[in-house]
């Protein structure tokens, strides 16, 4: 496509200690495939510090842009800065309701939270522990949303781990809907006129969606797209229209 940036995106790396070498041919293939890597979180398996510089190793060769967001996974050790350090170290731009600007597209990611969907999701009402929990469920999304806003670009992708909308979580055990992502997420991707959203974590669920408002939604996880498409390399391209930034107004702030 003429003035379009292909993002080649993927989640759920898992890495490990013993992981070297792993993804050399994972990472090869992208650069033949796409302009930009995108990276929707669990990129360390326990979140360790070795676990992230054994991946930085691995990502040496890639020389594309390379951005991300963190899973679960990487908060495990509780280490999440050092390993946000060592990834960057390594040319990794980690993403945490922020956004930049690629080729002439934005880029806005947060991890996300759980909670549920639709009418089922979890209300902060009740106990103290249930309340903290939506707590963080809301200000996931407010930094969603703060990222969208500084975005003047016509094509805007989303980051996230978590899923904003079910039918990417179809096909996971029924129980454990509520732990796969939120629905709060899905306001600010519709507000904002999201291009494309790429998440990770439902390895079980569908490879693609949509929001309310029509926003593709795309599951990326890479042990989903192994066992769905075992004849492929487990990512996902798509192709974003790159159009110059809209000037922002006089007076106008970031918030549209």
């Amino acid at each position: 496509m003429p003035g379009s940036v292909r993002i080649a995106a993927v989640g759920d790396l898992h890495c490990t200690r013993a992981s070297t070498g792993a993804f050399q041919a994972l990472f090869a293939r992208i650069a033949e495939s796409a302009d930009v890597l995108a990276m929707c979180g669990d990129l360390t398996d326990r979140g360790q510090a070795e676990e992230a510089r054994v991946l930085a190793k691995e990502l040496q060769a890639v020389t594309m842009p390379k951005i991300a967001v963190l899973g679960n996974h990487d908060f495990e050790s509780d280490a999440a800065a050092e390993v946000t350090e060592i990834l960057a170290g390594a040319g990794v731009s980690i993403l945490d309701g922020t956004a930049l600007e690629v080729a002439g597209i934005g880029i806005a990611g947060a991890k996300g939270f759980a909670g549920g969907f639709g009418d089922l999701a979890l209300q902060g009402w009740g106990e103290e522990p249930i309340k903290t929990f939506v707590r963080f469920a809301v200000e996931e999304t407010l930094k969603l949303e703060s990222a969208l806003a500084r975005l003047r670009t016509v094509g805007r992708v989303v980051l996230l781990h978590y899923a904003p909308v079910r039918d990417t979580c179809d096909g996971e055990p029924f129980e454990i809907y509520p732990f796969l992502g939120s629905s709060r997420l899905e306001e600010p991707l519709n507000r904002y006129a999201a291009s494309a959203v790429f998440h990770g974590h439902a390895h079980r669920g569908r490879p693609e969606g949509k929001t309310a408002g029509g926003v593709p939604v795309y599951n990326v996880a890479m042990p989903l797209l192994q066992r769905l498409f075992p004849d492929r390399p487990p990512f996902r391209v798509v192709e974003i229209p790159a159009q110059p930034a809209t000037p922002v107004a006089a007076g106008r702030g970031d918030a549209q």
